[in-house]
């Protein structure tokens, strides 16, 4: 009998449970919440959604944002400017548990870090029928001059560079960037080598 797969070899359904407890009831804390905030730093709202290849929204997906502080300054020993004390810089949130499978994150508009990038936020996703974690990047459609000169989005082609540009909708609930993630088709995200 040829071995089987087994539940250390696969990234999921597993993960959501293990890096989300607290969002699917289990009575374990969390490590990382889905909130970001920095004092005097206005505060805004990344929502989206997880569709897959048959444009299906994708319940038990795990998201985890890494970003600079509005000052573009990471809260990293490697960023030479010095970290912001207060914003830690880190969230992760599932897709499982608010309606419509939405996923949602507390934070504040990341900071130019220099070199040319425009404010952007690193996302790792973690999703059932992946076997390695997909890397990402959200940047802000109200940010076009910065991204008309950004190093990683300007190699990306004209018809592709729209998966990684959040569409900022404001509402009732203050400034709300909108920013949905397509495994694949012709609508599929821009992913990354790590």
């Amino acid at each position: 009998m040829a071995p089987k797969q087994t539940p250390s070899q696969t990234i999921g359904p597993y993960f959501s449970y293990g890096l989300t407890p607290e969002q699917y009831g289990y009575d374990y804390k969390q490590l990382a919440g889905n909130e970001m905030s920095e004092d005097g730093a206005e505060r805004i709202t990344i929502r989206g959604q997880v569709f897959d290849g048959n444009g299906d929204t994708v319940r038990d997906a795990v998201l985890e944002l890494w970003q600079a502080d509005s000052q573009g300054r990471y809260a990293h020993p490697g960023d030479a400017r010095g970290s912001n004390s207060d914003f830690g810089g880190f969230a992760r949130v599932g897709t499982g548990t608010l309606a419509g499978h939405f996923y949602e994150f507390g934070t504040v508009k990341p900071g130019a870090i220099g070199d040319d990038q425009a404010p952007h936020i690193t996302v790792v996703l973690f999703m059932r029928g992946l076997l390695n974690h997909v890397y990402t990047r959200i940047y802000f459609s109200d940010e076009a001059a910065a991204n008309g000169s950004d190093p990683v989005l300007t190699q990306i082609g004209d018809g592709r560079r729209d998966t990684l540009i959040a569409r900022r909708e404001d509402g009732a609930d203050g400034i709300v960037y909108r920013f949905d993630i397509h495994m694949q088709g012709d609508r599929e995200t821009v992913f990354f080598d790590a």
